[in-house]
């Protein structure tokens, strides 16, 4: 499986709750804050909802 990393790059503050719950269920409190995932069809599609606030990188 390939590995998936996500860094935020936004703030959280501003969008609507369900965004700000999906980044806390990926780990992601801080702006600059990364986290590693094995890349699975859930969180592709929590990136998804998200995106707009994430970099994404694969490896």
């Amino acid at each position: 499986m390939a590995n998936i990393t996500v860094k935020l790059v936004r703030s959280r503050y501003g969008n609507t709750p369900k965004q700000r719950a999906t980044l806390a269920s990926l780990g992601l409190k801080k702006i600059r804050q990364e986290r590693s995932f094995e890349k699975t069809d859930t969180l592709v599609g929590m990136i998804a909802k998200v995106q707009h606030l994430v970099e994404v990188t694969e490896s």
